[in-house]
């Protein structure tokens, strides 16, 4: 990256740090928690991301590993005084139930613990391939959220744990999602991250050229679980309360739905997807509400017709989107300007590049 480049990115995450001090002081709450969100999901998107997109191993398992990083978050943060009334139909396990950590520490922690199931996992699960990966990390993530229904001393069993302090502070939410995106962005320059992509387009060779195949699909799956923990820890201290029922296998299809509409195998894709799906699915809300003109119910402003508008959109981004709105390629300064320079023109070369 050249200097001018750099210095323009520190600026850039700069004014982004500056409009989410904006978002958290003048914004009402509402506001502050959808940002929090599509902040978060864009997390947990490129974590998914990282596996389905850059290494092509289809994985559906990112809500069992968001389950476990938000309760690592949720045991270790209630305050200690606070976890009798939290843990009243089954003691709190002793072995846990004096530790206290800071969110940081939990968030880490629980990263680290998805990243160790991600890893027994890993090893028998990642020698299949395609829909049957698909079937198999997706049963793993109802296995999690079943033992984590029955492991009451430890997780409160099908109660949840309440009293988790919040945090809706877009500042710290958006300084978490700068490091993330960072780390992986310099993960993916780097030779493994190469090697990710070796492995995406053609396993055969990649093995050829001396790459172990084994080795970095565990490697790039044990750092989607870590990631996807901490989105799931965040997600906790967003919410202040966790139960199994908020990790429903069907969460993992917004994952996807993110990443295959911002572009598989884009880092900047992934952010875009989160802010288009989140964003769009709050905006379209007007849409539920009932409609009257000059006295006459519209019949068609009912519950759920945002679902149909949303559907129509993203229908004809697939159409017009094969590959996501990115595909596989990422914002870059040099691309910026030029299209700030002649607009037309940018658009008209990359339609005939495809």
């Amino acid at each position: 990256m050249s200097k001018r480049n750099m210095l323009l990115t520190v600026v850039g995450l700069v004014v982004l740090f500056a409009a989410s001090c904006y978002v958290q002081l003048e914004m009402d709450s509402y506001t502050r928690r959808i940002v929090n969100l599509c902040l978060i999901y864009a997390i947990i998107g490129l974590s998914m991301n990282l596996t389905n997109g850059f290494v092509g191993q289809f994985s559906l398992g990112q809500a069992g590993f968001m389950a476990i990083g938000a309760y690592v978050v949720g045991v270790f943060t209630v305050p200690v005084e606070f976890r009798d009334t939290v843990f009243y139909a089954v003691p709190m396990n002793p072995l846990i139930a004096d530790i206290e950590l800071p969110l940081w520490a939990a968030l880490i922690l629980g990263g680290i613990m998805a990243m160790l199931f991600a890893f027994i996992v890993g090893t028998p699960v990642l020698r299949l391939h395609g829909d049957y990966l698909a079937i198999a990390t997706l049963g793993f993530s109802e296995i999690i959220r079943i033992v984590i229904t029955n492991a009451q001393s430890f997780t409160n069993g099908a109660l949840g744990i309440k009293d988790i302090p919040t945090i809706n502070d877009v500042r710290f939410i958006f300084v978490a999602t700068a490091i993330v995106f960072i780390i992986v962005t310099c993960l993916l320059n780097s030779s493994y991250g190469r090697a990710f992509k070796a492995i995406r387009e053609d396993e055969i060779a990649a093995e050829a050229m001396g790459i172990n195949l084994f080795k970095h699909k565990n490697m790039a799956f044990m750092l989607s679980a870590f990631f996807a923990g901490i989105g799931g820890g965040l997600y906790a201290t967003l919410l202040g309360t966790v139960d199994p029922k908020n990790f429903l296998f069907t969460l993992t299809y917004n994952f996807l739905l993110i990443i295959v509409l911002g572009g598989m195998g884009s880092i900047t894709g992934s952010m875009l997807g989160s802010i288009i799906v989140t964003g769009g699915l709050e905006f379209l809300r007007i849409f539920d509400e009932p409609l009257m003109i000059m006295g006459m119910d519209i019949p068609l402003f009912r519950p759920g017709f945002r679902m149909v508008i949303f559907s129509i959109l993203l229908m004809a981004c697939v159409l017009f989107w094969r590959k996501g709105i990115m595909g596989t390629e990422e914002f870059t300064w040099d691309k910026f300007f030029a299209f700030c320079k002649n607009p037309f023109k940018y658009i008209w070369q990359k339609g005939a590049s495809k």
